[in-house]
């Protein structure tokens, strides 16, 4: 979403874009608000563990197609090992936009050194865009050479459209992962806390652990105190995200926090462990941070919040804060990032140069 949403204000801009991407069922090349999309790969992409290898294995073909064409090219960090360290084979001027960056859980789930390919490719950049400062943070001890543009996500415009209320349920909305996303934390706290709370827990979304999810439910006997309600999208979505009466982040670590700023636009206050990233987007006022990981924790803060008085005002906080970040913004600074790149990386400072700066200084 977020790479659509800043191409697509880039393009009418000016800018010429070409997205490659991997193949799917029924994937075809198409041109969507004016930004091209070439999925390249072998076959239909029906298979995931194919698809990415394909993926992988044509990618710096495709680019070598297009170099001549190419200005500037652009790697979208990618799972399960980040980057392919784009700027040893591409040729071109070349920056990365970090919106992950979890290999190290990767290489623990797979029992493959995934998070030392992510290291080395790091090293290889002298530009990233990072979508938070605890991203960046993590990029430059990786790289200290480094220099990150920190450029958030932004909040879709169709969450302003509900005014938001405060309802009487408890929502998750998100990948249905229980590592990253935390799913095991969240039902613990849930059972911890839900004598204590009138509405029931609301979980949104869908992802490989679902079944798992579901078992755990039942085996935990909340099956009467939580209600899965599958995917939701566009207005459905954010009618949910509108009429929560709090939001629940348990996640063991991420990049941003999409979901979290959508839900304070909304008007939902959120309670999240206290983790780099998701910290940055929910400040004092318009919601809480309890201590990374601990279920008790965070059972008790959704218990002490649920029936507090002020949840008006602290939505009105919230909305005030979600206001800034707006992809017309981001994207500005973005095509600022990218202008700056092509002019930095195609005229990289000599030895020599750097010396004589260094003197001058």
């Amino acid at each position: 979403m977020r790479t659509h949403e800043i191409n697509r204000r880039l393009a009418a801009d000016g800018f010429h874009i070409t997205v490659l991407t991997t193949r799917y069922p029924g994937w075809q090349e198409r041109v969507e608000d004016g930004v091209r999309y070439v999925p390249i790969g072998f076959g239909t992409g029906g298979n995931r563990l194919t698809r990415l290898v394909a993926y992988v294995a044509r990618l710096p073909l495709e680019v070598r197609k297009r170099r001549p064409t190419a200005e500037l090219v652009v790697e979208d960090f990618f799972a399960p090992f980040s980057t392919m360290a784009a700027p040893s084979w591409t040729k071109r001027p070349t920056i990365g936009v970090v919106q992950w960056l979890h290999a190290k859980d990767k290489a623990r789930q797979y029992k493959l050194p995934l998070h030392w390919i992510e290291r080395l490719g790091v090293r290889k950049y002298r530009r990233l865009i990072s979508v938070s400062q605890g991203i960046g943070d993590r990029l430059k001890e990786l790289n200290p050479e480094l220099h990150v543009d920190v450029i958030g996500n932004g909040v879709d415009p169709g969450v302003w459209s509900n005014e938001p209320r405060p309802g009487k349920d408890v929502l998750f909305i998100g990948r249905l992962e229980y590592g990253h996303k935390g799913l095991d934390l969240l039902l613990e706290a849930w059972a911890h806390a839900c004598d204590r709370v009138e509405g029931n827990l609301l979980i949104a979304g869908a992802g490989p652990d679902e079944d798992r999810l579901r078992a755990s439910i039942r085996d935990k006997g909340l099956s009467e105190r939580v209600q899965m309600l599958g995917w939701l999208s566009g207005d459905k979505k954010f009618q949910t995200l509108s009429d929560a009466r709090l939001l629940v982040v348990p996640s063991r670590h991420e990049t941003f926090g999409l979901v979290a700023i959508d839900a304070l636009a909304a008007g939902t206050p959120v309670i999240a462990f206290d983790i780099p990233c998701l910290k940055e987007i929910i400040p004092p006022g318009a919601g809480w941070t309890v201590q990374a990981f601990d279920v008790q924790a965070l059972g008790d803060e959704i218990a002490l919040r649920y029936p507090e008085a002020g949840l008006e005002h602290v939505a009105e906080e919230g909305r005030k804060f979600a206001a800034s970040y707006n992809w017309d913004a981001l994207a500005d600074m973005q095509a600022l990032a990218y202008r700056t790149a092509l002019i930095e990386l195609k005229n990289p400072p000599t030895r020599r140069s750097l010396a004589r700066h260094a003197e001058g200084a």
